[in-house]
């Protein structure tokens, strides 16, 4: 016999419906998780930090050579050496020493320079806001056109404009920063004059002033980030663009620009994060090289000249400062992964 509405099994009730926010304790779960993952990331940058604390303390421990005899010279005598030692801490062991500047440099003290007794501190500030100006003009003319160029490198990717785009990056990373600087010394500052050859920043000057100096460097830096960028976004959207959905896109008919940019792309995110983030702290690290060769007043010319000097204090803090920035970089980086991947935004929504 045929059952009637009422013989039949009850239907769930309202609150077991599909669309319950938290079913099954998923939704906290996921939250859970993920700020785990961040706190772990978290921790390790700062272990890594002390790690690099104690690299760098103890790379200007074992350089060879006395430091009292380099800054006193030959002709001190033996009692001006002892208590040259003294003032430094020289004479107290290497690991009392080592938690005492870390300690300090915490509190964001430094110490004296030994080439002319100034706080380091002050002179840091200066010098670090430079090489920042200076990364930071780098970075806005190389880094979105590279992102750009690499999106339309990976559309166009067989066809001649991916073939000049990437011979042109290949060419870009060939050439040697210093060469490249001399060679816009020679064409802009000594042929044609536009730019002088010493890109001295003063104090007073104004934001306008400064950005004209740095325009030498920072076109110096630009092309080698450019072209590591551009290849790295077109590596990172081609290998999206192998997966299967992105296949049964391209055999529906659907436009290769369209799926490059709204399928290929957000989810080549994590790998342009990465990368964009390597070349920022290429910009702020490996600018010594362009500071010295123009002459520029930025934290790696001051770490250059205390080496000559054998200014320890000034080389430990320069290098203390590189180290973080980079460190620093590379956590905010992976944090910001962790945020874009998409299971786990999807888990915040």
């Amino acid at each position: 016999m045929k059952k009637t509405r009422s013989d039949e099994a009850p239907l769930p009730p309202a609150c077991h419906s599909t669309n319950k926010p938290f079913e099954n304790g998923k939704q906290p779960r996921a939250h859970s998780q993920l700020l785990s993952l961040l706190g772990r990331r978290f921790c390790l940058g700062l272990l890594t930090l002390l790690a690099l604390s104690a690299v760098v303390f103890a790379s200007t421990q074992i350089l060879p050579g006395d430091v009292a005899s380099a800054v006193l010279g030959r002709d001190a005598t033996e009692e001006a050496l002892r208590a040259f030692r003294q003032t430094l801490g020289l004479d107290q062991p290497a690991l009392l020493r080592y938690f005492s500047w870390l300690s300090n440099a915490l509190h964001g003290d430094f110490g004296l320079s030994l080439a002319n007794g100034a706080p380091i501190i002050d002179q840091i500030r200066f010098r670090l806001e430079n090489t920042l100006l200076l990364a930071a003009v780098a970075a806005i003319i190389s880094i979105p056109l590279a992102v750009v160029l690499g999106i339309v490198s990976a559309i166009k990717s067989q066809g001649r404009v991916g073939s000049f785009l990437n011979i042109g990056a290949l060419a870009a990373i060939s050439i040697p920063e210093f060469l490249f600087g001399y060679l816009l010394i020679l064409v802009f500052s000594t042929q044609l004059g536009w730019f002088s050859a010493i890109s001295m920043v003063l104090p007073d000057m104004d934001l306008t002033q400064r950005l004209s100096v740095v325009i030498l460097p920072a076109f110096t830096l630009a092309p080698m980030v450019w072209a590591y960028t551009m290849r790295m976004t077109r590596t990172a959207v081609l290998s999206v663009m192998s997966q299967p959905y992105i296949e049964m896109a391209i055999l529906k008919g659907e436009p290769r620009s369209s799926i490059v940019l709204r399928q290929a792309l957000p989810n080549a995110m994590a790998p342009l994060i990465s990368v964009v983030a390597l070349n920022l702290a290429y910009l702020i690290v490996g600018v010594i090289v362009v500071e010295t060769i123009f002459v520029y007043p930025g934290i790696g010319q001051y770490m250059v000249d205390a080496v000559g000097k054998r200014d320890i204090p000034t080389v430990q803090a320069c290098g203390l400062i590189f180290g973080a920035t980079y460190v620093l970089i590379n956590l905010l980086a992976d944090l910001l992964v962790i945020i874009t991947n998409p299971r786990l935004r999807g888990a915040l929504k």
